[in-house]
């Protein structure tokens, strides 16, 4: 016959395990941190920093392409001791527009449709970082590696100039206007691709969004300005340049900055049509940092 064994009391059966979780008694380094961590980081995966192999291939091709006529020129000069550059550093930036492009179509939707598709976004909410934090850090990060990627050449140029002993003040004030036309290029192509890719966390879709609107706009402007210069409308032509991107900035530079336009006939906006290209320059800057704070509001949610 089966004896039955004592059971253990509910107290012998309660075990309290401490597993060495322990308070955090470090500093708490706040919002400030988070959003240059962020920034960082953002700023390293426009390159592929930090990443895969495969995902630096792109940024970093685009890069060589936009350092490699640079560095052809300057060999040239050089070595037949020209008495000038065979580009202006205003113009160089619009000759390559289209590699801009692409480097913006691949990198912005990188930059925040993967948060948005993997729901990653309501995790940077619950920590210090806010909703104007994230969108400062990413917009920050975008428009830096767009810098990077369009002063690099500007700096190549004007080293090789010096090198080639051409005169120092004309080739200062050149290459600080190319770096004032680049900066304000970075800032205008970064939101713009940043409000696009922020539409819909599908990467595809993001990127061919942004060539379209960049390719599309500059394509359908330049015709049209074609046209109108062969119909001898010169007015019409300074203002149908508010109409695409790269034509704002052209048009911006050739009004204040000394640089010569890429408009048909070579004639650019006046000065005061000028003063409408920088409003609608920053206009548009202005506003695609608003339309991405208010698509973060919701994003968060």
């Amino acid at each position: 016959m089966a004896v039955d064994q004592p059971t253990a009391s509910a107290g012998e059966q309660t075990r309290i395990h401490n597993i060495g979780y322990r308070n955090y008694d470090g500093p708490r380094l706040g919002r400030a941190y988070a959003r240059r961590s962020l920034y960082s980081q953002s700023l390293r995966g426009g390159y592929g920093l930090g990443r895969s192999v495969k995902s630096k291939v792109l940024p970093m091709l685009l890069f060589a392409v936009m350092c490699a006529p640079a560095l052809i020129m300057v060999a040239v000069a050089v070595a037949t001791k020209a008495k000038d550059l065979p580009v202006d550093y205003t113009r160089y930036a619009v000759l390559l527009q289209a590699v801009i492009g692409l480097y913006v179509a691949s990198q912005a939707p990188q930059s925040v449709s993967r948060d948005l598709r993997f729901k990653t976004v309501p995790l940077y909410f619950s920590r210090p970082i806010e909703r104007g934090d994230y969108v400062v850090a990413k917009y920050s990060a975008m428009a830096s590696a767009l810098f990077v990627l369009t002063a690099a050449p500007l700096l190549i140029l004007y080293v090789g100039a010096l090198l080639a002993k051409l005169d120092f003040a004309d080739q200062t004030k050149g290459f600080l206007q190319g770096l004032v036309s680049v900066a304000l290029l970075s800032l205008l192509f970064a939101g713009i691709g940043l409000v696009i890719s922020a539409i819909t966390p599908r990467r595809g879709f993001g990127i061919a969004a942004v060539i379209a609107v960049l390719t599309i706009s500059y394509g359908a402007v330049s015709t049209v300005q074609a046209i109108a210069h062969e119909q001898g409308s010169e007015g019409a032509v300074g203002w149908l340049g508010l109409f695409s991107p790269i034509t704002l900035i052209d048009g911006v530079q050739s009004a204040f900055l000394g640089a010569t336009s890429a408009f048909p006939g070579g004639q650019g906006p006046s000065n005061g049509a000028g003063v409408v290209y920088v409003l609608v320059v920053l206009g548009l800057i202005a506003g695609c940092y608003g339309m991405l704070m208010r698509r973060y509001r919701k994003v968060g949610l």
